[in-house]
């Protein structure tokens, strides 16, 4: 018997990184896993690993940044698995996704803040909210209530120089588990995020590439982590082992935040 045996999960940016990491460690654990990506192709080769393991997955598309996508997300896995018991927050991306990398505030656009704070924060915000209005009704319904886990940062909790909308987004999505984690305490709810450090992961791979030995210096553990090991301590979050935490920021980063 797993940690998550018999729950149903959603992931979104479950295609790649800690995405497929989380989906894949859920599904060894137990959870019936919607893996929702930008396109339902892209979320495929992740469910077609887990059904080669044995484990029952579905493939969803669409946008975090538009409600209607979001909620058709919740709605597609609620009408494959009954119910959402467990909700992973992934999807996002770094500063050069939404612009030129490394500029300072007064260097960024306009388009480059709002492009960032449209995924890794919006994004987060409509998530939570068609998960929570399933959960709220699952409570009612029969006690069960959900777990909720959100993909922020060690840079929620720090500043990052040359990142400041990134930064900013990801204090957002620290601030936004800790109220809805207080908001919904008493519904049978919990929500935390993970606050990774530097991990492997096609996010990581041009940072990797040109300014490695500068990055692995703030890290007392002195390597980069891998998605394995954050899925590991996600799965765990949502699972009822942790059914005394909430508005936690889970800190997963090889010492670097308390160095």
């Amino acid at each position: 018997m797993g940690i998550l045996s018999g729950k149903a999960a959603l992931v979104t940016g479950g295609a790649s990184g800690i995405g497929r990491a989380t989906a894949l460690v859920m599904a060894r654990e137990g959870a019936r896993v919607a893996v929702a990506d930008r396109t339902e192709e892209s979320a495929a080769g992740t469910v077609a690993l887990i059904n080669a393991g044995g484990g029952q997955a579905i493939a969803i598309g669409g946008d975090v940044t538009r409600e209607v996508d979001v909620q058709a997300m919740v709605a597609r896995t609620v009408a494959a698995f009954g119910r959402v018991d467990c909700a992973f927050n992934n999807a996002g991306v770094g500063g050069a996704s939404v612009g030129p990398g490394a500029q300072r505030v007064h260097e960024l656009s306009q388009a480059s803040f709002d492009g960032m704070l449209a995924i890794n924060l919006t994004g987060v915000f409509l998530c939570m909210k068609h998960e929570l209005v399933q959960m709220l009704a699952q409570n009612a319904q029969d006690g069960g209530g959900g777990s909720i886990v959100n993909t922020a940062s060690v840079a929620g909790l720090i500043g990052l120089p040359m990142g400041s909308h990134y930064v900013a987004a990801k204090h957002g999505v620290v601030g936004l588990t800790k109220t809805a984690a207080m908001e919904y305490a008493k519904d049978g709810i919990r929500v935390n995020c993970v606050n990774p450090g530097y991990v492997s992961s096609p996010m990581t791979a041009a940072a990797v590439e040109t300014r490695l030995e500068a990055m692995m210096a703030k890290v007392p553990m002195g390597r980069m982590g891998t998605a394995d090991e954050i899925a590991e301590g996600v799965v765990w979050m949502l699972s009822d082992k942790a059914s005394f935490m909430t508005g936690a920021s889970h800190v997963i980063d090889g010492g670097y935040y308390a160095a």
